[in-house]
């Protein structure tokens, strides 16, 4: 089968978590470490507070990442913001914060780079969680600028998205892609497949680059591996390694 491959906006290389592991995940010092480091594109996870605002963290509860205890969910945006988010990292990072999604917006808006944004809601809250984010962006999002990537593995997140911000674009987020990947495409009107390099099945890849599909691949932090998803046609690769922006 002929490639049908197409423009592709994006950089090739995406700080994981905004600064990979060279800073605390999903901070500001994080988005700012990964510009530095020289990546046009850095990925962050957004959840809502209990009073709906949107804040960058992975985790359903702040233990891991943050010195505060509870769910996300169940705490105020006011909380949130004053716990501590950086010093587990280093002492370094003590202070750092959770930001919200506008003070995200803000630094990549002023670094000159965009992101992928992947919409993690907290259980029962994914249509939300999808919309306030979608709306967010494209709320802020200058026309002339490509626009930040919004994935899930929430389908229900990526359709409130979807509702609330047509126009902004979507990548479907998989532990391994499923065979019936062209259906959920079509359904969802993603531009993408995202998926775990480690669960990727060479024959499955052929076919969605030979669709004209992009798939961009977490988390690679293997040079060689990287280069053989590159020579297979991976369009983006999301890494911990900030000297992987540079390869030399």
């Amino acid at each position: 089968m002929t490639s049908r491959r197409s423009p592709w906006p994006y950089p090739l290389w995406i700080a994981h978590r905004g600064g990979g592991s060279a800073a605390p995940e999903n901070t500001l010092v994080a988005i700012r470490n990964g510009a530095a480091a020289g990546f046009g594109m850095v990925e962050f996870d957004v959840m809502l507070s209990r009073d709906g605002v949107p804040l960058l963290i992975h985790d359903e509860t702040v233990e891991r990442t943050t010195d505060g205890a509870g769910a996300v969910s169940a705490l105020d945006a006011g909380a949130l913001l004053r716990l501590d988010a950086g010093r587990w990292h280093g002492p370094a990072f003590a202070g750092e914060r959770i930001p919200t999604l506008d003070q995200a917006l803000d630094c990549l808006l002023a670094l000159g780079i965009t992101a992928n944004i992947e919409i993690k809601p907290a259980t029962g809250f994914e249509r939300r969680t999808g919309e306030v984010v979608a709306l967010a962006v494209a709320a802020r999002w200058p026309a002339d600028r490509p626009p930040p990537l919004l994935s899930s593995f929430s389908m229900d997140a990526l359709e409130a998205a979807r509702e609330a911000a047509p126009d902004l674009p979507r990548g479907l987020l998989f532990e391994d892609i499923p065979d019936d990947w062209p259906a959920r495409l079509r359904e969802h009107a993603a531009v993408s497949i995202h998926c775990n390099e480690a669960a990727l099945d060479d024959d499955v890849l052929r076919q969605v680059c030979d669709a004209g599909v992009p798939v961009l691949c977490y988390t690679v932090n293997d040079m060689a591996r990287a280069r053989a998803l590159i020579a297979a046609g991976v369009r983006g690769l999301f890494t911990d390694c900030m000297a992987f922006a540079r390869p030399g």
